[in-house]
């Protein structure tokens, strides 16, 4: 409480009040910031409470009557802590016990289809490392969890701060962005001369249109038009079966594993929400392509 003022106060009565004036706004300021900092801590302990009450939600839909198992030394998952482009977000996927696993699912846990790819490995795919790109909506935690072939489910996720990404102009609209849709390119990656196991990046261009972007032309929403699936084989083996939906980034770029002993054919078959069916393949052999 501040010291009532005299008719007899003296100029040290005046140094004296306004040092007291001055602690209070001082203890006032530092009550105020510590408030401030418990309640953005409260909100924070709130928003990581909500994001660990909408996993348990997605895990039960996803995974319906399974048990999730810590993953960090089993599985990782790398993104950037904060997006450059929510709908170019780069993810990327490492196993550390890869001849055990089944599948893997990437879960957008605030997406509006949170499941993003549900990648299933065959005998000639080998699920050590994937890459690919996706568009997040709004900040959200992903989870990668891996499925082995036991039917253990072991999930590892990290928080990413992205938004906008699925309502993002995609930059091209309907005639344009459908121009050359289904064509592929496949990059080998590494050494030239690795062994048995290659590295390749498959690159199709489509649009993956999710209906959620505005076309600034017409101020209408672009139909969804987004590739389902994906099949990659090798010398007729399954390398992986990819379930995907409207999360994939637009003119998909997936880097992925896959055994190639001797030469052989790598044959790609995708499929969009259109029944639309695109095929390639590329010859090579175990010395490059």
């Amino acid at each position: 409480m501040s010291p009532r003022l005299t008719k007899n106060w003296s100029g040290n009565d005046r140094r004296s009040i306004a040092r007291e004036i001055g602690m209070n706004r001082f203890t006032i300021g530092m009550a105020l910031a510590g408030a401030m900092v418990f309640s953005s801590a409260a909100a924070a302990q709130d928003d990581e409470s909500a994001r660990a009450t909408r996993w348990n939600e997605l895990a039960q839909e996803i995974f319906v009557g399974k048990q999730l198992q810590n993953g960090d030394a089993k599985i990782s998952l790398e993104a950037p802590d904060r997006a450059f482009d929510a709908a170019l977000v780069p993810i990327t996927i490492s196993v550390q016990n890869p001849e055990d696993v089944k599948s893997i699912y990437l879960v957008i846990d605030d997406n509006p289809a949170p499941v993003a790819a549900h990648f299933t490995f065959g005998p000639a795919g080998d699920p050590q490392s994937l890459k690919l790109r996706v568009r997040v909506s709004q900040y959200t935690n992903i989870h990668a969890v891996e499925e082995t072939k036991q039917g253990v489910l072991y999930e590892s996720h990290r928080f990413v701060k992205a938004s906008g990404g699925c309502s993002a102009p995609s930059g091209s609209y309907d005639q344009a962005a459908l121009a050359g849709i289904g064509d592929m390119k496949l990059r080998l990656v590494g050494d030239p001369n690795p062994g048995p196991l290659r590295e390749a990046q498959l690159l199709i261009r489509h649009p993956n249109f999710n209906g959620m972007q505005m076309d600034p032309a017409t101020q209408g929403y672009t139909p969804a038009r987004f590739l389902k699936s994906i099949d990659a084989t090798f010398g007729g083996a399954l390398v992986f079966h990819l379930d995907s939906d409207i999360s994939l980034a637009a003119d998909p770029a997936i880097s992925f594993v896959f055994k190639a002993p001797s030469k052989g054919k790598l044959a790609i078959t995708a499929r969009d929400s259109d029944d639309a069916v695109f095929e390639h393949s590329f010859d090579f052999d175990s010395q490059g392509s």
